[in-house]
C-alpha cells in the first residue's frame, strides 16, 4: 500500500487530503470517508495498527480520482520531528577523502598524488553511536516542488536518503522491539547548501544554515508501512539529475539500522508518534562525494526500490 497526502489539482479546495495510490494509477480518497483518522496523515499514524487496517479496507471502496487530477504533497507536511542520521559507512569516507582531495589541488598535487590519496576510516566515534542532527521540520517540501537555492549558497547539493516515519512512541526502547515503532519508509532528499555547511562546521557546531532554508527537505512521493515494504534493507536507491543516472546504491550498505538508531535516541528521550528519521546519504548518493554540485534549473530524481520516485527542481534564489 502507498499513502499519499494531496490535494485536488482545482484551486477550488487546497485542503491536503489522506488518499492510498492504487496500483491503476487512481488515488482512493480516504478523506472523503468522513472518518477522523483520515483528517491527515499524522492522524492516521497516531491511530496505529487499527487505523492502517481500517485505510486498506476503506480504499476498495473510497472515491476514485485518476493520479493526474491530484497534486501530491509531502507525505506528511509538517512531521512531529525530524532527525537526519549518518548511517552509511561509504558516504562518510568518501566525503571525507573529497575533502584531501580538494586540499590537495589546492596545493598544487600531481594528478598521480591526488590518485594515490586513499579512503580514510570515519571518525572513531561514528562507529560506536549513531550520529544525527535535528533538522527543520517546518522546512518540507513535496514531490514536484521547486526547490530554491538559498541566498548564500553557491554550492548546492542534493542527498539521496531513505525516510523512516515512528506511529509508536516510547522510551528506552530495545533495538529487537523497535521494529513495532516503524510506521513506514519514504524517499528523502536533503538539500544542503555545501559552501555554508563547510564554513558553520568549523564553529564544531551545526549543521544549521547549511541544511535549513527553505524547502530544503524533499520527501515522497509515498509512504509504503512496514508490513507492505518488509525488509528495508537490500533496496536499490537510485540518482538521476536531468534524465541522466548517477549513481546506484543499496539500503543493504547500512552500517547502522532503524532499530539501533530509535534505541539510541529513545535512550532517556521519549519519542512521539510521527518522528521522522532520515538515514543520511547513502554511499555515491551525493554531489559532495565527487566534488560535483548542483546548478539552478537541474531536476534531481531519487529513487527507491518498491517506493517511488522524488522529483524537486533546484531553481534560483527568490531574493
Amino acid at each position: 500500500m502507498r499513502l499519499i497526502t494531496f490535494r485536488f489539482s482545482s484551486a477550488d479546495d487546497a485542503r491536503d487530503r489522506v488518499g492510498v495510490w492504487m496500483d491503476d494509477d487512481t488515488v482512493a480518497d480516504l478523506s472523503a470517508t468522513g472518518e477522523d483518522g483520515f483528517v491527515s496523515m499524522q492522524a492516521l499514524i497516531e491511530g496505529g495498527p487499527a487505523a492502517l487496517d481500517k485505510a486498506r479496507r476503506a480504499s476498495a471502496s473510497a472515491q476514485r480520482r485518476p493520479l493526474e487530477a491530484v497534486s501530491l504533497r509531502a507525505p506528511v507536511p509538517v512531521p512531529a520531528q525530524m532527525r537526519d542520521f549518518m548511517l552509511f559507512e561509504k558516504h562518510v569516507r568518501q566525503c571525507a577523502r573529497t575533502r584531501l582531495v580538494v586540499e590537495a589541488k589546492k596545493r598544487g598535487a600531481s594528478e598521480a598524488e591526488i590518485d594515490a590519496i586513499e579512503l580514510p576510516r570515519a571518525p572513531d566515534q561514528w562507529y560506536k553511536q549513531p550520529i544525527y542532527y535535528k533538522g527543520n521540520r517546518f522546512a518540507v517540501s513535496g514531490p514536484g516542488e521547486d526547490v530554491p537555492r538559498p541566498p548564500y549558497s553557491r554550492k548546492m547539493d542534493y542527498e539521496c536518503e531513505m525516510g523512516c516515519f515512528l506511529w509508536k512512541g516510547g522510551v528506552n526502547i530495545k533495538a529487537e522491539r523497535a521494529r513495532e515503532h516503524i510506521f513506514g519508509f519514504t524517499v528523502f532528499n536533503d538539500f544542503s547548501a555545501r559552501d555554508a555547511q563547510g564554513l558553520e562546521m568549523l564553529g564544531r557546531l551545526g549543521p544549521a544554515k547549511g541544511k535549513d532554508f527553505d524547502k530544503a527537505n524533499a520527501m515522497g512521493p509515498c509512504i509504503v508501512p512496514l508490513e507492505d515494504l518488509g525488509d528495508y534493507k537490500g533496496l536499490e536507491m537510485i540518482v538521476r539529475i536531468n534524465g541522466t543516472e548517477m549513481s546506484r546504491s543499496n539500503s543493504g550498505d547500512m552500517y547502522w539500522s532503524f532499530e539501533q538508531v530509535i534505541e539510541w535516541v529513545s535512550h532517556g528521550e521519549t519519542l512521539h508518534p510521527g518522528e521522522f528519521f532520515g538515514s543520511g546519504t547513502v554511499g555515491d548518493g551525493c554531489g559532495l562525494e565527487f566534488d560535483r554540485y548542483l546548478s539552478d534549473g537541474d531536476v534531481v530524481e531519487l529513487e527507491i526500490e518498491k517506493i517511488g520516485v522524488l522529483r524537486n527542481r533546484l531553481v534560483p534564489s527568490l531574493s
